[in-house]
């Protein structure tokens, strides 16, 4: 079983840091003024000292040289006493007077002073002064002098117990602010931190996020400082990746759908094989049989007449194949040259027409010419093999008694161009709705046994558009159904500016 290890966040690193900080800050802060304050009550007691012995060296040096002359000992033993309750007196604090030699002189107290001050004694011998403290209560002694000559020393009793109450006043102030800044400085430093915490885990979650794939619509963290202009890098980045992922997809989906229409393309390439291929053996066929049959039976002219006839039929049948599976595959290998000029298109109508009268004919089809004067910018090669395989198409798929409709017309393009339109309607079969969207591709059929029928390669309305794209025009199936199917075709009635 695994242990959860204690995790301290950064919020409480980062305040637990200010905390120590402040409170490091607090301590060397304290103890520099509480230094300051003890040093400043130092000075001011020896200052104050110092003041209260110059003034008793003065009272000692008058009473001195006012009085009888006498040694220094005797001096002191005489006047130590008063001196001592004068001092008191005028300094406000009680004194006790010795001699030179370190005895008892005189006392402002009651008693006398029991401390050992033997040794502060040997330093005012020298002329120097000396402390000693014994708990609030502080002694200084003094050298006593008249002139060169040491008279005695001079001994005030101070009481400390108003200094040390200030400095613990202080001190104790210094802990409860101490305490209250520190607390209100954590709190502060706390709530900082948390508010930079929780944009650094908005900015996380949001990186998380675009990991995932769910890419941002806005920035996560709106600020001014340096964690909002990491948001907009963030926001801006998560843009940048959201773009290419879809670009990737749509080239993807691209990729997929090109490799889909291989894939269509080669097993409609292989169904055209096999269609030109029987389409190539049926006529073929047809004529050798009737080869045999010519060679057999000379002497019969209904043999030689039927036999002549049909070897014609499958030759004009094997050579439309032929040609269109050649222009076809020219197109998509070369770039044929097309010479545009401007095509009356009324005759070159009225040619298409009558070169397949015959065939409507035969196919029990009647071809309904509606036309006007009109023009198209075009190759006019091409436009006749544009105009002839619509009308091919329209009559192969018609049914008998049918009607093919052919029709002319100028009218403005989208652009705000003169355009020339050709439609093609026919009363025949229709096309599925499955199958519409494809039946301008190479090698497509709406199905085997109606290409069979009508001898159809798929290859017809392929080469329409290719030509028609060629002259700067376009091609489309406009309406099928029951009622049979329309074609119309667009072409410029101009030249281009561009050209």
């Amino acid at each position: 079983m695994k242990t959860k290890r204690f995790r301290i966040g950064l919020k409480g690193k980062v305040s637990l840091l200010l905390a120590l900080l402040l409170a490091l800050v607090l301590v060397m802060l304290s103890m520099l003024v509480l230094a300051g304050i003890r040093e400043d009550q130092r000075t001011r007691l020896e200052q104050s000292f110092s003041h209260q012995a110059d003034a008793a060296n003065l009272r000692v040096r008058q009473q001195y040289l006012t009085g009888e002359r006498t040694d220094p000992d005797t001096f002191m033993n005489q006047n130590g006493q008063r001196l001592a309750i004068d001092l008191a007196e005028q300094s406000g604090m009680a004194v006790t007077v010795y001699r030179a030699d370190g005895l008892f002189a005189g006392t402002s107290l009651p008693i006398q002073p029991k401390a050992d001050v033997s040794d502060a004694l040997i330093y005012t011998a020298r002329g120097q002064s000396a402390y000693i403290t014994e708990g609030d209560q502080l002694l200084y002694l003094a050298p006593l002098y008249n002139a060169d000559q040491l008279l005695g020393t001079v001994q005030f009793h101070a009481s400390l117990a108003e200094q040390h109450a200030f400095y613990e006043r202080i001190r104790q102030l210094f802990l409860a602010t101490g305490a209250a800044v520190l607390a209100g400085g954590f709190l502060i430093g706390y709530l900082y931190v948390r508010r930079q915490v929780n944009a650094i885990a908005r900015l996380n979650e949001a990186a998380q996020r675009i990991g995932r794939g769910d890419y941002l619509s806005a920035s996560p963290v709106v600020r001014g400082d340096e964690l909002g202009e990491l948001s907009v890098g963030i926001y801006e980045m998560s843009e940048r990746i959201a773009s290419s992922v879809r670009q990737l997809t749509e080239e993807q989906t691209k990729l997929l759908d090109a490799i889909g229409k291989l894939q269509e393309l080669e097993q409609q390439q292989k169904q055209f094989i096999g269609n030109i291929s029987h389409e190539l053996k049926t006529p073929l066929t047809s004529i050798l049989a009737y080869a045999d049959l010519l060679e057999m039976y000379r002497d019969d002219p209904a043999l030689l007449e039927q036999a002549g006839s049909r070897i014609r039929s499958d030759a004009e049948r094997l050579y439309a194949l032929v040609e269109k599976a050649l222009q076809l595959s020219a197109m998509d290998v070369y770039e044929l040259e097309t010479y545009a000029e401007s095509v009356r298109l009324l005759p070159l109508i009225e040619e298409a027409v009558n070169r397949l009268q015959a065939k409507a004919a035969a196919a029990n089809v009647r071809i309904a010419a509606r036309l006007t004067e009109g023009a198209a910018w075009a190759d006019p090669d091409n436009l006749m093999h544009i105009t002839l395989n619509l009308l091919d198409n329209a009559i192969k798929y018609n049914k008998p008694g049918g009607v093919v409709t052919i029709s002319n017309r100028t009218e403005t393009s989208d652009e705000g161009l003169p355009a020339a339109v050709i439609e093609v309607a026919d009363t025949g079969i229709g096309i599925p709705p499955e199958a519409q969207s494809r039946i301008f591709d190479p090698f497509y059929t709406v199905s085997a046994d109606r290409s069979r029928t009508a001898g159809g390669t798929g290859l017809g309305l392929a080469l329409v558009r290719s030509l028609a794209e060629k002259q700067g025009g376009s091609v489309r199936l406009a309406e099928s159904g029951a009622n049979g199917s329309r074609f119309v075709l667009v072409l410029p009635a101009e030249r281009p500016l561009h050209e």
